[in-house]
């Protein structure tokens, strides 16, 4: 599948990713100690929702954050785990038009990350795309404790772990354009786990087809020395339904402890909100258990 970020900024996945990213970082930070966050697929640090939606054959499409982003910010009563989204949402909306009132632009994973980042934490942020990761630097890299490197992202594993902190949230989103993105994940994760097994990582994916996604948890849950393994899933269509990609989860590696509740809170008023048809669901499991 083509994801490049601009055609889908705020959409479904994003309010997901973005939710339990938010989450994960509070769990991070139950400890006074810093942590490093690092971000393999970083992208810009926001997207223009306002801007024609023209793939690059000429052909149109639909915006796709009104039934994402757009739902949380017209919600007449929003669920208080929702919360600290839509603020960061209508923070960056503020910084970048001056109003708080109309979403006009979105956020990137970077800088809803680095919002919720504390003094004593720090962020490296890795994107391939030389435009991306050029927009990246000037909207965020200056900030204290920010670095933006123009490099591949499973390259930013063995270049950033283990770090000085001795602890880390690793987000890996990449865009799933290579058929061998998910052997890839698990490739990068095995040679990551090696260095650094103590970190927590959380890898975001689409549900396209069910057979890969459980293929690719089985993988990575059977690998020799498996940590914790959390999976939340968040469906926005049934399998008969003519959306390609129906979801997307989060397996997260060494998750912070009672993240799963805390999870478990979110996903249901998310799914609530985000869903298509009846077949919207969210779920959480642990396909390897915390010991």
């Amino acid at each position: 599948m083509n994801y490049r970020h601009h055609y889908h900024a705020g959409n479904y996945a994003d309010v997901f990713k973005h939710a339990l990213l938010l989450s994960l970082i509070g769990g991070m930070q139950r400890k006074e100690k810093g942590f490093l966050y690092l971000d393999t697929h970083a992208g810009r640090g926001g997207y223009d929702l306002t801007t024609s939606g023209v793939l690059p054959d000429g052909r149109e499409r639909a915006p796709e954050w009104p039934a994402g982003i757009g739902r949380l910010w017209e919600a007449a009563q929003l669920p208080a785990e929702l919360a600290p989204l839509l603020q960061a949402s209508k923070a960056f909306n503020l910084r970048k038009t001056g109003d708080d009132a109309e979403i006009r632009v979105y956020p990137g994973s970077p800088w809803v990350a680095r919002c919720a980042l504390r003094p004593q934490d720090r962020a490296v942020l890795c994107e391939l795309r030389e435009d991306d990761a050029e927009a990246l630097d000037f909207e965020i890299g200056g900030q204290p404790g920010v670095k933006v490197c123009a490099m591949d992202g499973y390259t930013g594993l063995k270049a950033f772990l283990p770090p000085p902190e001795k602890r880390a949230l690793v987000l890996i989103d990449p865009p799933f354009e290579s058929a061998t993105e998910f052997a890839d994940i698990v490739d990068a994760m095995a040679a990551a786990q090696r260095r650094f097994p103590s970190g927590t990582y959380a890898i975001w994916y689409p549900i396209t087809e069910r057979a890969r996604c459980d293929n690719f948890i089985a993988a990575l849950a059977s690998a020799q020395a498996a940590p914790p393994m959390l999976c939340a899933e968040l469906q926005i269509a049934s399998e008969a339904s003519q959306v390609r990609m129906k979801g997307c989860g989060l397996l997260v590696l060494n998750p912070p402890w009672r993240i799963d509740e805390e999870f478990r809170a979110i996903l249901p008023p998310l799914a609530a909100l985000l869903k298509q048809d009846a077949g919207g669901a969210a779920r959480v499991s642990w396909p390897v258990p915390e010991r």
